[in-house]
């Protein structure tokens, strides 16, 4: 299931709340916490007013929440709201034997027991929550995981705790894998939010349920991601899923956040993924984990796609082709003979090497010299200190920038700040989170000829769906 999160401080925001998500979501959580205090007086007439299932909850400030009553006048709160017919009340763990848990098996109100991590893990955790559902009908895990480690802990608890009725939240930005993935965990639900979040990456039930169709997964879904660090502005699941969809594919598309490339293999071959996108900064640093490579890869250098292949994982790479198709007439009919490569990165590798395979003059500019001149060795190309931009100005027909610099949320930075234009350059910036960076609202000024990474991004990522599943991207989708 897929629960909302009311946020609202009425209860008929709420319920409007539930009528705007009402086609995503299958129940809600009541935050008496959140409410007006005369609202929350009127609680337990809030059930009976919508047509799902509903969670009490009444949250401590120490547990995340808001409430700062003392544990007398919380107690008496819920008391009084559980005259209600909720389907759930959330007890934390902590909280002993009570009126309230005796009053809600009274009421046939089923018991979630609850404990909240919002700094980490505790390293008990998988016995934590078997004494939570001891306790309870329901155990209630939300806690923070810091790494791939932490994260592959969490879906553990699926195959550990198979048998326990349980709900696992993975809070912030590592833990948004097991927000999408939560039935791989074995999570009976997800929250979710109706815009703003209540908790550390939360995401929209919309989102969950449009997006990536989370409460539809099951255990024939073929799970696909995008690793990166950082990886969660990506637009890469709004590409594939819904072209997953559009072909009628049981499979799924999302971002994992990664430390260690070795931790997420790991992770990848418990979850029996299929495949997935590598972008900054794993280009390089995943072709050891691989058993079987392109001639792309091979001569680039770098990977941006595994897809798995019977015994090994093949690396691929479509950055090669993603990145020619917008400007490959201007290349065939000479308008671009020469080029200024910004960083030396795993999608430079790309880009140089497809550059110079069309014949352009490269130049690779980077701020770790040794880089820009291992990369330029490889391709028979020049290469010198970015902070010699202005060197180049006016000597150029391209521009391509592929470094992380204005990528978000870092949006006015420009990696060679300062550099004039004549007006006559194509200027090409990868990031396409923001579309419209820095360095192109100054070459936008000069006059100059854009290309945005929304352009190469799709190109690629068409290749990118065409090796996950054998299909070429459907037609009839918006992005084509």
């Amino acid at each position: 299931m897929i629960c909302l999160t009311l946020s609202s401080p009425t209860l008929a925001l709420c319920l409007e709340e539930i009528r705007k998500n009402r086609e995503y979501i299958q129940m809600a959580e009541l935050r008496l916490d959140l409410l007006d205090e005369e609202e929350q007086k009127r609680a337990r007439l809030f059930p009976a007013m919508t047509d799902v299932p509903v969670i009490l909850t009444l949250r401590r400030k120490c547990d995340g929440g808001k409430c700062t009553l003392s544990e007398r006048q919380r107690r008496s709160l819920l008391l009084d709201a559980l005259d209600g017919d909720f389907a759930y009340v959330d007890i934390e763990e902590d909280i002993k034997r009570s009126e309230v848990e005796q009053k809600a098996r009274e009421r046939g109100v089923k018991i979630i027991r609850s404990f909240h991590d919002f700094t980490g893990m505790p390293d008990d955790i998988y016995s934590r929550i078997y004494k939570l559902a001891e306790r309870g009908d329901v155990a209630k895990a939300a806690v923070t995981p810091h790494s791939i480690a932490d994260l592959m802990t969490l879906f553990r608890i699926a195959d550990e705790l198979r048998d326990v009725p349980k709900i696992i939240i993975g809070m912030g930005e590592w833990g948004m894998p097991l927000r999408i993935l939560y039935r791989k965990a074995g999570s009976m639900l997800t929250f979710a939010s109706s815009g703003s979040e209540v908790a550390p990456g939360q995401l929209t039930a919309e989102k969950l349920s449009v997006l990536y169709r989370a409460d539809k997964v099951d255990d024939k879904t073929a799970i696909y991601g995008i690793i990166g660090n950082p990886v969660l502005h990506t637009s890469s699941p709004e590409i594939h899923n819904p072209g997953f969809h559009a072909i009628n594919y049981n499979a799924i598309y999302l971002p994992f956040l990664v430390d260690s490339v070795r931790h997420f293999f790991s992770l990848a071959e418990y979850l029996k993924m299929r495949g997935f996108s590598v972008t900054i900064p794993f280009k390089t640093s995943v072709l050891m984990y691989l058993g079987n490579i392109t001639r792309e890869v091979k001569q680039i250098g770098a990977c941006n796609t595994v897809v798995r292949v019977p015994g090994m994982w093949k690396g691929i790479n479509t950055d090669y082709y993603g990145f020619l198709r917008p400007i490959l007439k201007d290349i065939e009919s000479g308008r671009i003979r020469n080029a200024l490569v910004i960083g030396a990165g795993g999608a430079s590798q790309a880009i140089v090497w497809a550059l110079r395979n069309r014949g352009v003059k490269v130049t690779i500019l980077n701020r770790t010299l040794s880089h820009a001149q291992e990369l330029a060795t490889l391709n028979y190309c020049g290469y010198d200190k970015l902070e010699n931009a202005r060197a180049y100005e006016g000597t150029v027909d391209l521009v391509v920038q592929t470094t992380s610099v204005g990528l978000y949320p870092d949006f006015d930075q420009n990696p060679i700040d300062g550099f004039h234009f004549t007006g006559k350059e194509i200027v090409y910036d990868i990031i396409y989170k923001p579309k419209m960076t820095k360095l192109l609202r100054e070459a936008e000024k000069a006059g100059c000829t854009l290309h945005f990474g929304e352009e190469m991004l799709l190109e690629q990522g068409k290749l990118q769906f065409e090796a996950f599943t054998g299909y070429h991207y459907p037609k009839e989708l918006p992005l084509s």
